[in-house]
């Protein structure tokens, strides 16, 4: 990853001078997984322009690589041909723990060569680009909390999934001890993934056994979201090298608290690089645009949901009590609300979005916030729900968030803001893949239905 963009004949002159004998490309599917694969370097030489053909089944299948039958992008009924990938050669990196072996990451193009619109990684581009013809740069980063198991890999795939045992017990938050203990995980994970081109701001141990919580650096937003999506999937392979079971699943245990993927924001003039949230003039800090993009995002958020909370298991997150949000509030730093605002200083003013799972798709969780506070700039939206004082789960004043996955697809499904903001392809396709994921939950007799009714009924 460079600050500056980086020509073909740069990059094939750094991996000439290293020698290089191989190269990993990757994507992300809908999801949010890091699909790839790794190609000669002399193949590489030949596609790094034109891109290169990559099975357009990632977009038709779910996390566990079972086929949609309810997409009409692939199918069996188009035979899942190659979709165009064209490589970002400014996603260039090392992978410090794989011999440094150099990594692109690529996103799609349709048969027109234009964004592919259900491609994840180009749907925030195109956000972006939204931003930027306002003279806006946005500034991101994600935080996330994640649950590290001992890795038992053959006994989980025996059948024995509930099976789990955390790598270190008891609650201990921000706990040095409990870092100490797996000291050699904890400081690779802090040193490769800054080699890997992912700083990291902070790494602490979260409440709960076997917890840690990172704040990813922050940066402009295409990097953000690169550097989030890379974070997750370099910190299960650093973990794996650890014995170590990485889960970014919201809700690991229903006893436990929940792993959350906040997103921090804000917007910079492109032109003055000032920090537009901020104005030194009001008792609060926060400036108009400020208020208009969290009135944004307020409005819209019952009706994007799914793209922070995409998993069944998302919305067992999202309950009273259990440190994420349930209802439409915001306030200044307070941790209860949906929206946190965060006034300080003209560097650091931004606000936190707090309904966002550890398990979702950093892309598509980063341009829902983006497109939802450009709405409200937009529509020049005031903030007219006050803060929220105490305790945000018991101001349901101005409505609750959808209580289950089936409930938040249908709401955006059906809302014009969604096809507004993102495009009716992408919402028809974003939304059948959360309709499928329902389906395949919804057919499943789960252990808590035999425990209660085998017996007894």
């Amino acid at each position: 990853m460079s600050n500056q963009p980086l020509s073909k004949d740069k990059v094939l002159q750094l991996l000439a001078e290293q020698n290089t004998e191989k190269v990993k490309l990757a994507v992300t599917d809908i999801d949010g997984i890091l699909r790839g694969k790794m190609i000669s370097y002399e193949k590489f030489v030949s596609i790094v322009e034109k891109g290169f053909g990559f099975c357009n089944v990632v977009f038709g299948w779910d996390a566990g690589d079972v086929a949609y039958d309810n997409s009409g992008y692939t199918g069996w009924h188009s035979g899942y041909p190659d979709a165009t990938a064209a490589i970002d050669l400014n996603t260039f990196r090392q992978i410090p723990w794989d011999n440094d072996t150099p990594l692109f990451l690529a996103d799609f193009r349709d048969s027109k060569g234009n964004d592919l619109e259900i491609c994840p990684r180009s749907l925030l581009k195109k956000i972006i680009q939204q931003a930027g013809d306002k003279g806006y740069t946005p500034y991101f980063s994600q935080e996330f909390e994640w649950f590290n198991l001992i890795d038992n890999t053959d006994q989980l795939y025996a059948g024995n999934f509930r099976d789990t045992k955390p790598m270190t017990q008891g609650m201990f938050g921000y706990s040095l001890q409990r870092a100490a203990e797996k000291n050699d995980y904890f400081n690779d994970l802090f040193t490769l993934l800054k080699k890997f081109g992912v700083p990291i701001e902070g790494l602490h141990t979260e409440t709960g056994p076997g917890v840690y919580e990172a704040a990813i650096t922050y940066s402009e937003i295409l990097e953000a979201a690169d550097r989030a999506v890379l974070f997750k999937s370099g910190t299960k392979q650093i973990a794996h090298n650890h014995g170590v079971i990485a889960t970014f699943m919201a809700k690991f245990n229903e006893n436990l608290p929940g792993c959350s993927g906040h997103v921090h924001q804000s917007l910079w003039s492109t032109t003055k690089k000032q920090n537009l949230f901020y104005d030194k003039k009001t008792t609060t800090g926060m400036s108009s645009l400020m208020e208009s993009y969290m009135a944004g995002q307020l409005a819209c958020l019952p009706f994007i949901l799914p793209m922070f909370a995409p998993t069944v298991n998302s919305y067992k997150r999202l309950v009273e009590g259990a440190w994420a949000p349930t209802t439409l509030t915001w306030a200044i730093d307070n941790r209860t609300t949906a929206l946190r605002a965060l006034p300080a200083s003209s560097s650091s003013t931004r606000v936190e979005t707090r309904v966002v799972g550890s398990d979702s798709n950093p892309y598509l969780a980063m341009a829902a916030c983006l497109a939802a506070g450009l709405y409200g700039i937009n529509n020049k939206l005031k903030l007219k729900i006050p803060a929220t004082v105490g305790n945000g789960y018991a101001d349901k004043k101005n409505g609750t968030l959808p209580k289950n996955l089936w409930d938040a697809t249908q709401a955006m499904k059906t809302s014009p803001i969604a096809k507004q903001l993102f495009g009716a392809a992408f919402v028809e396709h974003f939304t059948a893949t959360r309709e499928w994921e329902w389906r395949q939950f919804s057919k499943v007799v789960t252990d808590w239905e035999l425990k209660r009714y085998l017996e007894i009924i």
